[in-house]
């Protein structure tokens, strides 16, 4: 079957250089963009309840832009200020370089991994002595706790943010050939919103086996995935799968 709306579950790129652009373009498809599932902050009531006292912590693990944000929001509602001597382990080039909204790079002590939190570890590892906290949404991944208990550091984990459920009620008349998602978060809004949904001739995209393995539990059939050796991205598996649907006679 033909292929000439795409619906992708995440926020609509801010930049005109994406591949979602160049690929609707190319192949002629239609493609919007609606999040699924957004970040709402825990208020600093909640975090106090969680025994967090900011001022125990000689470092911050920083695993994406949004923990980023939400430990600065918290420390502003706490009226805690961060000092100059803290250190932050970041995850990725991109979260460090997001921490500059709120720190000057240059004049603090910025600890850069390669994108995987294992590799963070190393690095976490050399700098046994510090005390660690780990801001994250209430959906930590498990990988996280268990590398940081092997590397036995002191660490606490503080839930600043919440992945909730975004509301798709304007979309329930709405069909689109494809849908992609990115998370298992993605696969749980569409069953909450949509709790009758029946897949059809709807094709469903999925990136990362933990989205593959939430898919299939709905009962989905996951007709596009990524990332393969072949198509690495989400926009090269889906220009694949076009081509060959629209190709046919």
């Amino acid at each position: 079957m033909k292929v000439k709306t795409i619906l992708v579950s995440q926020p609509a790129p801010k930049t005109e250089a994406s591949p979602y652009f160049e690929l609707s373009e190319k192949q002629k498809v239609k493609i919007d963009f609606r999040s699924f599932i957004h970040v709402e902050g825990v208020p600093a009531k909640e975090v106090r309840a969680q025994k967090i006292d900011l001022s125990q912590f000689t470092a911050i693990i920083l695993t994406s832009r949004n923990a980023v944000d939400n430990f600065f929001r918290i420390a502003d509602e706490m009226r805690f200020k961060v000092p100059d001597a803290m250190k932050y382990f970041c995850q990725s080039e991109a979260v460090a370089y997001y921490l500059q909204k709120y720190v000057v790079y240059r004049k603090r002590k910025i600890y850069v991994g390669t994108r995987t939190f294992p590799e963070l570890g190393k690095l976490i590892k050399k700098h046994k002595d510090e005390k660690f906290l780990l801001p994250s949404s209430d959906k930590l991944k498990a990988l996280i706790p268990e590398e940081l208990n092997t590397l036995e550091v002191s660490w606490k984990q503080a839930i600043l943010y919440r992945t909730v459920v975004s509301d798709l009620s304007d979309l329930e008349n709405v069909f689109y050939d494809i849908l992609v998602f990115f998370s298992p978060s993605g696969i749980d809004s569409l069953f909450k919103n949509f709790p009758g949904f029946e897949q059809n001739n709807t094709r469903i995209a999925v990136f990362g086996n933990s989205t593959v393995k939430a898919a299939t539990t709905a009962g989905l059939k996951c007709d596009i995935m990524a990332p393969t050796p072949e198509t690495p991205s989400m926009t090269m598996a889906l220009e694949k799968y076009i081509k060959g649907e629209n190709g046919k006679k």
